[in-house]
């Protein structure tokens, strides 16, 4: 990556130079086409670490070191310079009485950004008066040398579920007497999955070996520092805003991939069919749909659910476009639209309640958004089929919308088929999993 290198000795020129006003500088890079971010990233000591793919494949972003962090995304959308973009995300539980160690939500202004959009490279700088010498020490410490991030072969050797199928079969028994009591009419459970393997596992193998083979999805790896890593591949987006247009989506009703094409075309005609999917995906759009109305000059909704395939399931999607009102800004949309009744239910407090209450485990960052907040352009993705990779364990996440007709088993196997996006990367797939407890 010599020039890679040398455009970082060319910006540290620059800054020297620079006014103390300045607070972005960029050059362009001729990069080969087969130049790998995730092992530049992973051979780099700054942290945090961010790294992004858009679910098109046509952005790809390495966000390194930090000049400022933030907890409240609106005041971050206050200072942000033209250009400048913040990467991270909210949680899904942080800082709730039961989960009093993860962050609420984690956002920080770079020091370097490395980004390709489509087949043009670009190397940014933040810079800010104060911290000037903060970025100058940063940019010192980027290494020239890259080695491969090797391929996966750790082995699972165990499997921790929590909650156990007994505890799932309860929760599933407690939400559906809830439902039937009208106390809700949806709501999306989770399992987290804990692997033992037989060697350690790093998050950079993990998103590479995911990237190669779950196409159609966001990635993304966000390190806060060496051993705090959360990693996902997920193909559902929150929201895409550029300027006043913004585009989401409601990402509902799941079924498995067949094992010839007979049997694949029978299950997405299924799914395509199945009333408890397609009103499991319309209390998604009817929740995105309300929470929006009071922010938008017109809004399009898809019609009908179009068929998204992946490489282990099969999901409904329906596409809402819409105009925004002048004055709401991208930490707004953030704030009214996650979490979605996609992955928490409906209504949002009500089945909030319920999961604080019912599910054994601080979900943390899964559910919750992920991505970058710009002054013209902002893109979050929904954090599911992800895992947390802390300590030399790996923590996988998966859930499941539960609504009249869902059983415990045929929801388990839904967790199942989800878990596998990343788990099936470890390991080969065994028939069904043992049912451990947790």
């Amino acid at each position: 990556m010599t020039a890679l290198q040398k455009a970082v000795e060319f910006l540290i020129n620059k800054i020297q130079q620079s006014a103390a006003t300045t607070q972005r500088l960029t050059v362009k890079l001729d990069l080969p086409a087969n130049t790998d971010l995730i092992d530049w990233m992973e051979s780099q000591p700054l942290f945090p670490k961010f790294y992004w793919q858009s679910r098109d494949s046509r952005e790809e972003v390495v966000a390194l070191g930090q000049i400022r962090t933030f907890t409240d995304p609106k005041a971050a959308e206050k200072v942000l310079d033209t250009e400048q973009r913040i990467w991270g995300g909210r949680s899904f539980d942080g800082r709730t009485h039961r989960n009093q160690r993860c962050l609420s939500s984690f956002f920080f202004l770079p020091v370097l950004e490395v980004s390709r959009v489509d087949g043009d490279w670009l190397l940014a700088v933040n810079l800010s008066e104060e911290h000037r010498q903060k970025v100058l020490d940063g940019l010192a410490q980027i290494s020239a040398d890259t080695t491969e991030v090797g391929a996966i072969t750790s082995k699972i050797l165990d499997r921790r579920y929590s909650p156990d199928f007994s505890g799932w079969s309860q929760m599933i028994s407690n939400a559906l007497d809830a439902i039937s009591h009208k106390v809700f009419e949806k709501v999306v459970l989770a399992r987290k999955t804990t692997l033992t393997l037989d060697a350690p596992v790093s998050p950079a193998q993990l998103l590479k070996a995911s990237r190669s083979r779950n196409h159609h999805s966001f990635h993304f790896m966000m390190a806060l520092d060496a051993k705090h890593c959360f990693v996902g591949s997920t193909p559902e987006r929150l929201f895409l805003r550029h300027d006043r247009e913004l585009h989401t989506e409601a990402l509902a009703g799941t079924t498995g991939r067949g094992m010839n094409a007979e049997e694949d075309a029978s299950l997405a005609q299924w799914l395509l069919d199945d009333s408890k999917n397609r009103y499991e995906n319309r209390l998604v759009v009817d929740d995105i749909v309300s929470r929006l109305v009071p922010r938008c000059v017109n809004m399009n909704v898809a019609q009908t659910p179009e068929l998204i395939q992946l490489r282990k399931v099969q999901h409904l999607k329906r596409g809402i476009d819409a105009q925004l009102n002048d004055d709401v800004c991208s930490a707004e949309l953030l704030d009214s639209l996650q979490p979605t009744a996609a992955i928490a239910g409906l209504p949002r407090d009500k089945a909030l309640a319920f999961i604080s209450e019912n599910e054994p485990f601080a979900r943390g960052w899964y559910s919750g958004a992920v991505g970058f907040l710009g002054g013209q352009r902002s893109e979050f993705c929904v954090a599911i089929r992800s895992a947390l990779i802390m300590d030399g364990e790996v923590h996988l996440y998966a859930g499941a919308g539960i609504v009249p007709g869902s059983t415990a088993d045929s929801e388990w196997k839904e967790l199942d088929r989800k878990t596998s996006t990343l788990c099936s990367l470890l390991a080969s797939e065994e028939g069904e999993w043992e049912r451990k407890t947790a």
